[in-house]
């Protein structure tokens, strides 16, 4: 994961202010252990700032909306979330947060991951308490619980897994699971992708008991798959998504391979095409129960 820019202007400007890091005297709040270490937070944060599309989504569904989150391809927020998201400001990417434009916002909470602003923790903890999960993706139902740690919203987050788990069990029930497999294929620029098991889509199928096909059952995030690479995409039913405009990818070039039409999901007409915002985007709990729809849809009656 690179490392990401900080404008030398916010750089300047951070320095002006003191810096919640040192946290002098006894905490007024709460103390919140995360992955680069203890922070003193408000009992009731008012004004929450989130820099990933899973801490948007998380917050959202714990009933908190933030004053400013990030985009993912700087075109705005998850599309799923639309009629959420009315009134957040938009602080930047993901890979280029706005130091300047969060500052402004005067936030008293932000959250985040150690994998994607670790670099940075020190100048958002001197614009507001600042609480960063380890990792994202595979993750997601801890860093959901973390989230909540920080909101002061526990109960509402175990309310919301227990019944993400209720879920998983009517899915279970209507789905044969010895004989049926599961693909995944997700298109970006540049690159093809089978989605291996380490990942947020991984999870929600190894928490539903589907099986992968053979060549998806290594415990990394991804391979990339050469057109060459189209019979190993074949599954039971095979799920597939363009990350941005598919003419930036190499969608329709795999589409109209003789390899892709003799996949055995494709003719039986079970490869489906389906939200990348939701299947790969999301991170969270709003689209894990997205994700389950499309399972239940096209699944739970084969």
């Amino acid at each position: 994961m690179p490392r990401f820019p900080v404008w030398l202007s916010a750089l300047s400007l951070l320095t002006l202010l003191p810096t919640a890091l040192a946290q002098p005297g006894p905490c007024a709040g709460r103390v919140i252990e995360h992955a680069l270490g203890e922070t003193c937070v408000p009992k009731s944060p008012k004004r929450v700032v989130v820099l990933d599309t899973g801490e948007l989504d998380s917050v959202l569904a714990l009933g908190v909306k933030p004053v400013g989150a990030v985009t993912a391809l700087g075109t705005g927020f998850p599309g799923y979330l639309k009629g959420r998201t009315g009134g957040i400001a938009d602080v930047g990417t993901i890979q280029q947060p706005s130091l300047e434009k969060i500052l402004a916002l005067k936030p008293d909470l932000i959250l985040s991951s150690k994998l994607r602003h670790g670099n940075i923790y020190p100048q958002l903890s001197r614009i507001a308490p600042t609480v960063m999960a380890e990792s994202v993706g595979v993750v997601w139902k801890e860093n959901l619980k973390l989230n909540a740690r920080a909101l002061g919203r526990e109960a509402q987050a175990q309310k919301l897994l227990t019944n993400y788990a209720a879920r998983l069990k009517k899915l279970q029930v209507r789905v044969d699971r010895n004989t049926t497999t599961v693909s995944i294929v997700r298109f970006v620029p540049g690159q093809v992708r089978l989605m291996q098991q380490a990942n947020f889509i991984g999870t929600i199928l190894a928490d539903a008991g589907l099986k992968r096909p053979a060549s998806q059952r290594q415990n990394t995030f991804m391979e990339v798959a050469t057109p060459e690479r189209i019979p190993a995409m074949d599954g039971s039913f095979l799920f597939y998504s363009t990350y941005g405009p598919a003419e930036a990818t190499d969608l329709h070039q795999y589409l109209k391979s003789p390899l892709w039409a003799r996949l055995s999901a494709v003719k039986s007409g079970r490869a489906i095409p389906v939200n990348d915002d939701v299947w790969f985007l999301g991170i969270g709990i709003l689209a894990a129960n997205l994700v389950l729809d499309d399972l239940e849809k096209y699944l739970g009656n084969p």
